[in-house]
């Protein structure tokens, strides 16, 4: 973005926060610095719907994207500067797609009255974060359609993102399986159709009910549909997530800065390094730290290779999905010949944790060119034969041409980003629209289609492989020169070879190995076009070795909470073809 327009935005973004404290009464407002300078304010709870829906339909450029909606507890946090007094924060994260914008609205809430108006009435998005704040917090979201837990059973005990709650099974009691417990979670577990928002009886049929997962191949994860059938036309389907829930978030407050890296990676368990690109990149943020230009280039590289691989495992269980069955196995062969370049750089393949605080783990390996640059040249030929073998396919069109369509407009309603949003013709991509690790240096084209469908949905996937091939050569071509790390204290600790020189660098070495950089009081957001979609981590630090609190918004979650709309009325075999297309990964969805 030009100097010119980089001060255009500036300009409309304070004359937005102007106009809000306005509405709402500057003395009522508090606006808060942060490092990722996100323009971050304060308002009274009972004005956060008015403020959201004039941010969304009053505004010159609206705040079409209600990114992500969370909460933080505050109790034990000692650096929060001139935050007003707060037991618990709800923050919402909105994005202006037109104006290229963020803005942060933050809610101060006693622990002894933590509630606060829902918004799913103004972004639908809204719904299934509510839940989750609900059952991570315990923070209750009047008028919502539907508040209850989401990722935790029905009677977990506690809400595991405040501070009082255990991280580990060894702080509780020995786990005790009584008859009476086990009858209790059983009957708590049984399927009562109205609960789920579903009638059981209609004038002229009788409808059917039926569970699709949670454990069947084509739900690709620990994930359950609950269906109601007309036939076999759905009626209604209702996405019911949380059996793979790990609790990434709670464990962020229990690892050192870089200790947490290899979490990252098995988030979105396709996406590799992808996963520790944003989390590196915030720290590196609050630290004020810059990054070498051939580190930065050799994260691009790796991030698509990854996003290679990915692409490679959804084209083929997508073809496989909708009837055939040769194209995941020739796709599969091609995803492990890039895996032996990736294990060749890194030592690892799917998880190689490989990115560090400052750069990365260690430099290129010799002939780590030549082998880039091979795959570089065989790729495209491979992919000329799966076009004829799948997506020129009749069969295939058939399947998914027309099925679980939706435009622009709608997806963003639901929270829809990366190649989804791409399919209904939008061009956002942020390595184009915020270009990060210098992507503005690199030549790629921004693939997208028309009509939003599930067809549509794989079309930019398997075009945006060739773009990656095009990024991926220029990096092989023209690596720089220099440190793969900086030379930060914070990220690099003092030459060994020193350590037995003097006291100070070897209590310098030892202290950065074991416990691990200390940042600087802050919060800071950072956001990443992962290989599904937009992911993010929002860390906070109260001036220590571990992030008081960290928030993953990841690209799945939101695209879940999305099947009812694009599914209703359609088939099972529909269905099975629209759940392929969205390309979620249920680690990346429970977290």
């Amino acid at each position: 973005m030009s100097e010119v327009a980089e001060s255009t935005k500036e300009i409309a973004v304070a004359t937005v926060v102007d106009d809000l404290t306005t509405k709402v009464g500057a003395e009522r407002c508090t606006v808060q610095e942060t490092a990722d300078k996100i323009p971050t304010i304060w308002v009274p709870r009972e004005e956060i719907q008015s403020v959201l829906r004039f941010l969304k339909d009053e505004v010159s450029e609206p705040y079409e994207l209600l990114f992500d909606v969370s909460a933080i507890d505050e109790r034990t946090r000692q650096h929060r500067g001139t935050q007003p007094e707060s037991d618990f924060t709800v923050f919402y994260h909105l994005i202006s797609l037109s104006g290229n914008s963020d803005i942060r609205i933050k809610i101060p809430l006693s622990e002894a009255d933590s509630r606060v108006k829902s918004v799913s009435s103004i972004y639908p998005v809204a719904n299934w974060y509510e839940r989750e704040a609900f059952d991570m917090f315990g923070i209750e979201f009047e008028d919502h359609p539907n508040l209850r837990r989401i990722l935790t059973p029905p009677l977990w005990e506690g809400h595991p993102l405040r501070k009082e709650h255990p991280a580990r099974a060894t702080e509780m009691d020995p786990f005790k399986m009584t008859p009476e417990f086990q009858k209790a979670q059983q009957d708590a577990l049984k399927f009562v159709p109205e609960e789920w928002g579903m009638n059981t009886d209609a004038k002229h049929t009788d409808f059917m009910f039926l569970n699709l997962g949670p454990n069947h191949p084509s739900v690709h994860g620990v994930f359950r549909i609950a269906l109601q059938l007309d036939g076999e036309v759905i009626v209604q389907a209702v996405p019911d997530i949380g059996y793979h829930h790990r609790a990434q978030e709670k464990m962020s407050e229990r690892q050192s800065w870089h200790t947490y890296i290899p979490y990252t990676d098995r988030v979105d368990y396709l996406g590799g390094v992808i996963n520790n690109f944003p989390y590196v990149m915030n720290v590196e943020n609050m630290a004020g730290m810059k990054v070498p230009e051939r580190a930065q280039v050799i994260r691009v590289m790796l991030v698509e290779l990854f996003r290679i691989a990915s692409h490679l495992l959804f084209y083929g269980t997508f073809a496989q999905d909708v009837g055939q069955m040769s194209p995941v196995f020739y796709m599969f062969a091609d995803r492990e010949r890039l895996f032996s370049i990736i294990e060749a750089i890194t030592g690892g393949r799917m998880h190689p944790s490989w990115f560090r605080i400052g750069g990365v783990c260690q430099d290129l390996p010799d002939g780590w060119d030549a082998m880039v640059l091979d795959f570089c040249d065989y790729l495209p030929k491979r992919l000329d034969h799966y076009e004829k073998m799948a997506m020129q396919n009749g069969i295939l069109q058939r399947r998914t041409k027309g099925i679980g369509a939706y435009n622009t407009a709608e997806g963003l309603e639901w929270g829809i980003t990366g190649p989804s949003l791409r399919a209904t013709g939008s061009d956002w991509d942020l390595r184009k629209k915020r270009p990060y690790s210098m992507y503005d240096q690199f030549d790629f084209e921004i693939p997208m289609a028309t009509n939003g469908d599930t067809y549509d949905r794989c079309r930019v996937r398997v075009d945006e492989i060739r773009e990656s091939l095009k990024i991926i050569r220029q990096c092989a071509e023209n690596m720089p020169s220099g440190p793969y790390k900086a030379d930060h204290r914070l990220a690099t600790p003092p030459a060994k070879e020193r350590t037995m020189q003097d006291i100070e660098t070897l209590i310098h070495h030892f202290l950065n190995v074991s416990w691990g950089p200390v940042i600087p009081p802050g919060e800071s957001s950072t956001i990443v076009e992962a290989r599904t979609g937009w992911n993010s981590y929002y860390s906070i630090s109260d001036g220590g070795t571990m992030s008081y609190r960290t928030r993953i918004r990841t690209p799945s979650f939101p695209a879940l909470q999305q099947i009812p709309v694009i599914s209703n009325g359609f088939m099972v075999s529909d269905l099975i073809a629209i759940v392929a297309s969205i390309d979620f990964v249920m680690a990346d969805v429970d977290r």
